[in-house]
């Protein structure tokens, strides 16, 4: 069983309310101060040497680090299991860091083909020209995968969910392979979060968060993580101070403030999308819909023997639509706003043939499965009641 807090550990909540802060704080405050401080001094030259040769707990300058984004890391390292996490600028900094920092030219990564296709615009426009091989299988087809490694593979990568199809991936087979082959493995759990699932205790070697998405949860804030050992994440830790592509104080704080209701907020997230999925489902408008948590999706088992629950992501496809009569539908909705992103606490609503591949050809949209008549609607926390009555009339 994968399910999150079998360990004997402290609750996912408490860990999210406490882990990683000091139990008496500057000030005597309650929360974190924000450290508005590009430099951080040193009382005398004898406390730097120290600091270099004892490697002392403390910041030196901005671009290595803060504490609020010390207390971050050590609180997302706890919620995801892992021994460390690094934090980054955006979910694609903490992707491009982490690559940037274990490939080399001649290796090779594999990714199952339902990945963000800014992860493949990068990995096949710009890792390749520096020599790094990109390959991409079908999803969930771990065979294909495994057939597809060579002595030169370096990486295997995936989402689970994927966005938008919600594949879910079996993590133990997918480290498995990993393992066995000696290739690191990287799971994009930004759609599942820790609440849900913990691909590290099924072997994975890094877990990668969007931290924009439900982890911040508001809506206001862009970061990314990448959480595993301390010893894989030194040479990110030490690339993203060359590199630059820190998180500031501020935003720091905010997703600090934001994780604390990560449990509160999943709960409802999860709720929600079950909810919508299920009223959609049986709606004589739609064609079908793709929900882990439907006994209809083909992942559904995996799903429901491996995670807490679903999120609240839905894509639903209208019946006999096309792409002006789906964005019809999509503007006809009052409670959802028109917009990318997901995992807020306000619902979203896109129509991902124009919100990301209006620039792609029909070929490529083809290849990719993203028809004109898919929709893809992220749940927030109103209530569910209010969402489905708002699709009702929007479908009517």
């Amino acid at each position: 069983m994968l399910h999150p807090n079998r360990t004997g550990a402290a609750g996912l909540s408490t860990a999210a309310v406490h882990a990683g802060e000091a139990r008496q704080k500057p000030g005597f405050s309650i929360t974190d101060p924000i450290f508005a401080a590009s430099t951080y001094t040193f009382p005398n030259t004898q406390a730097i040497v120290d600091f270099i040769e004892e490697k002392h707990p403390r910041e030196e300058y901005g671009r290595y680090g803060n504490p609020n984004e010390r207390t971050v890391e050590d609180k997302l390292a706890a919620l995801d299991g892992g021994e460390e996490a690094t934090l980054f600028a955006s979910g694609m900094g903490a992707l491009v860091g982490l690559l940037m920092a274990h490939l080399n030219a001649g290796d090779e990564i594999i990714f199952f083909d339902e990945c963000y296709h800014r992860s493949r615009e990068f990995c096949r426009k710009h890792l390749t020209r520096f020599g790094v091989g990109f390959r991409e299988v079908t999803t969930c087809d771990y065979a294909a995968m495994e057939q597809a490694i060579t002595p030169r593979t370096k990486f295997l990568v995936s989402e689970s969910p994927t966005n938008p199809h919600l594949s879910v991936v079996d993590i133990e087979r997918f480290a498995d392979i990993g393992r066995r082959h000696g290739v690191l493995t990287l799971i994009d759990a930004t759609l599942c979060t820790p609440y849900n699932l913990k691909p590290l205790e099924a072997g994975v070697d890094f877990v990668l968060h969007s931290a924009t998405k439900y982890l911040g949860g508001h809506n206001d804030l862009l970061a990314g993580a990448v959480i595993g050992s301390r010893e894989l994440l030194e040479p990110v830790r030490h690339l993203r101070g060359i590199m630059g592509g820190i998180n500031s104080p501020h935003n720091a704080y905010l997703l600090e403030r934001g994780l604390k209701t990560l449990a509160l907020r999943m709960e409802r997230h999860n709720a929600n999308g079950l909810a919508v999925a299920r009223f959609l489902e049986g709606h004589p408008r739609v064609e079908r819909v793709l929900y882990p948590g439907l006994e209809s999706h083909p992942f559904h088992e995996i799903a429901n023997r491996t995670m807490r629950g679903c999120g609240g992501l839905v894509t639903f496809f209208i019946k006999d639509a096309d792409w002006r009569q789906t964005a019809a539908v999509v503007d006809a909705v009052t409670i959802p706003r028109i917009g990318p992103s997901l995992g807020g606490v306000e619902s979203l609503i896109e129509q991902p043939m124009v919100m990301s591949y209006w620039n792609y050809s029909p070929a490529e949209r083809e290849t990719f499965r993203i028809t004109d008549n898919m929709v893809r609607m992220a749940c927030g926390i109103e209530d569910a009641d209010d969402l489905i009555a708002d699709l009702a009339q929007a479908l009517g």
